[in-house]
């Protein structure tokens, strides 16, 4: 009787003192825990190692002679000098030097107009989302003479809206052949309205060579010159054919 007292006793004097470790703990709740820091996670976490790159840049230090004649015709059209695909294209001279006739061509003496060529280039950027790519022919295809509003509704990943009747037969075209690796009857005709059969042909190559240019850009996840913000947002592939392919 006597021990079920003093268990009685135990039980009444610490429900008593309920009420007071239940507000000792809530006010120890808002405090930082020893050693943890009060900045934001994001500031307070150390930062990662960056991660190395797949192709190291290279200088003209570091060119034997093969390479160095090649980088020197590069520099003449580079946009960021030996930056770009460029650096990574140098690991394999005697293709890049073949590579880069043709391109010199396709860029430079094809028989599509300029507009419409840098055009096709700008397609190829968006749907590969090849950020220097953009980066590179943006300005370029305004100075050309394409419209801002057409760039800028296609970086969007949207089908421009208007465009003239050549714009809209060359979008077509390339996005629907870079789509569906191939084009319906009646794209074709339209295209064949505006173009004869070099002019077709010199489209689908350009095409072609920017499809190459973005997977290298992309693979060797080449960035934008001076640490550059990407212009281009990623979209899904559903997206871009949603936007780019079905809405007309």
């Amino acid at each position: 009787m006597h021990s079920l007292c003093r268990i009685l006793a135990i039980a009444i004097a610490f429900a008593a003192l309920l009420p007071q470790l239940s507000a000792q703990t809530s006010r120890n709740s808002e405090l930082p825990s020893q050693g943890k820091s009060m900045m934001p996670d994001s500031v307070a976490a150390a930062p990662s190692e960056a991660k190395p790159a797949r192709f190291p840049q290279l200088t003209m230090e570091q060119l034997n002679e093969q390479q160095k004649a090649l980088a020197r015709e590069m520099l003449q059209v580079s946009s960021a000098g030996l930056g770009g695909p460029y650096s990574v294209l140098l690991r394999s001279p005697e293709m890049s030097a073949a590579r880069f006739r043709l391109t010199s061509y396709l860029r430079f003496h094809t028989t599509v107009p300029r507009p419409l060529n840098e055009f096709a280039i700008l397609i190829q950027a968006r749907l590969s989302t090849a950020q220097y790519e953009w980066w590179a022919h943006y300005p370029l295809a305004l100075k050309a003479g394409l419209p801002q509003t057409v760039a800028d509704q296609l970086k969007q990943g949207k089908r421009p809206s208007p465009m003239s009747a050549e714009q809209a037969a060359v979008y077509q075209f390339c996005v629907e052949m870079s789509l569906n690796h191939g084009v319906s009857d009646p794209t074709f005709d339209a295209l064949r309205k505006i173009f004869n059969d070099q002019q077709i042909v010199d489209l689908i190559a350009i095409s072609g060579e920017y499809v190459s240019t973005s997977m290298l850009l992309n693979v060797a996840e080449v960035g934008i010159p001076n640490g550059g913000a990407p212009p281009l947002k990623p979209l899904t592939d559903a997206k871009l054919r949603k936007g780019m392919l079905t809405a007309k």
